[in-house]
């Protein structure tokens, strides 16, 4: 596989995929705070999968990424968020793709 065609599909990637699948963890919001005061903390959307988001930020996919962003499924994690989870003492599953820790509420169950 080229260069170029991981370039037009991240989702080819799957060395990089399965680093990242690997490295996905559950984590304290406490854990998350210090990350938070930096601004570096992203919100990803349930409705998303937060490994194929984390490969395309990894990617630099600045359509899908933009798109996320404009239906408000990807942001920055915000003041009332961060003190919500702070306050519920949550667990998030996060993914680190440097500089930013992206983090994801765990996805509801339905029974």
């Amino acid at each position: 596989m080229t260069n170029e065609s991981l370039k037009l599909d991240p989702l080819k990637d799957s060395e990089l995929h399965d680093k990242i699948n690997r490295e996905t963890a559950r984590i304290a919001w406490s854990e998350l705070e210090r990350h938070f005061a930096h601004g570096v903390v992203v919100y990803v959307s349930e409705e998303l999968d937060l490994v194929e988001v984390a490969l395309r930020v990894a990617h630099d996919d600045k359509d899908s990424i933009g798109r996320w962003m404009s239906e408000g499924k990807l942001a920055k994690v915000s003041d009332l968020q961060a003190q919500t989870w702070q306050a519920a003492g949550a667990q998030l599953w996060a993914s680190v793709v440097s500089p930013f820790v992206l983090v994801q509420p765990e996805k509801k169950q339905l029974h």
